[in-house]
């Protein structure tokens, strides 16, 4: 990962920050025990409870570096920078779909909080790359896989 600048609400901000402090309190005690149990017994190079706790441990590490170079390179977009006027990171959008008259609300945010599942769109997905700087009341062409869809942005609000 570059030192990109990483987009973040304060909700995603504190939950970096959380997954970070789990890593380094919990989860690396946690494989340091595993791997003394694995160490325990006997021959390693033949060891699977060892080399699953390795690959683990070599897990968390990458993470934590990943974890701390986002939250060293993070903005946080506050609700009162988020304009209502225009889609922005932070706003949280109201669209339709043309085609079947679908009623959609997604929030925009930076890559490292998305979650669509969510219904958290990143600002660089084609519906977040497409909406974004646009008006209420703009039809929106988004091409994705399945081809281009029509979406109306209905409304934008603040977080």
């Amino acid at each position: 990962m570059s030192d990109k600048e990483v987009i973040l609400t304060p909700e995603g901000l504190k939950k970096l920050e959380e997954e970070l402090e789990t890593l380094k309190s919990v989860k690396r005690r946690e494989v340091a025990e595993r791997i003394k149990v694995a160490i325990g017994y006997g021959d390693i190079s033949e060891n699977s409870e060892y080399d699953d706790a390795k690959n683990e441990q070599a897990f968390i590490e990458g993470r934590i570096i990943t974890l701390e170079k986002m939250l060293r390179n993070a903005r946080i977009i506050n609700s009162d920078e988020i304009d209502t006027d225009a889609v922005s990171v932070g706003a949280t959008v109201i669209v339709e779909d043309l085609e079947f008259g679908d009623i959609t609300e997604y929030t925009i945010v930076g890559t490292a909080e998305s979650n669509p599942l969510q219904n958290k769109i990143s600002n660089e997905s084609p519906v977040g790359k497409a909406i974004l700087g646009k008006k209420k009341g703009t039809v929106v062409d988004v091409n994705v896989p399945a081809g281009v869809i029509q979406y109306k942005i209905v409304d934008i609000k603040k977080l």
